[in-house]
């Protein structure tokens, strides 16, 4: 499907262990624990974590400094179903605690 057009940032998680390839986890999302388990298990993933949430915190106040009102932040990997999906309800979570209003969608989820 490609980039979503309305997409303000976009990141690429491509670079994390794909649960795809594990036989147990293939029909499962990244909304599943095992998913979530083995995405965390990633020696990458904690780091990249930690510096995407610093860098999207710290540029929210810039984009309302400029009069912008909501920004839509595009995750992607391959599939759309395990890693992308665990980043964005990761991410959704960080900016939810810290008082933001969130909006969550999967677009290549059923539900």
């Amino acid at each position: 499907m490609g980039l979503p057009r309305n997409a303000d940032l976009v990141f690429d998680v491509r670079f994390l262990s794909n649960p795809h390839y594990v036989e147990s986890l293939r029909s499962l999302t990244g909304r599943d624990e095992d998913v979530a388990a083995h995405i965390q298990k990633d020696p990458r993933f904690q780091t990249f974590f930690d510096r995407l949430g610093e860098l999207v915190l710290d540029l929210l106040p810039a984009y309302a400094d400029e009069g912008k009102r909501y920004l839509t932040i595009a995750i992607g990997c391959t599939g759309g179903r395990h890693r992308s999906v665990f980043v964005a309800e990761r991410l959704a979570a960080l900016l939810s605690e810290g008082g933001r209003r969130v909006s969550l969608q999967h677009r290549e989820l059923a539900s």
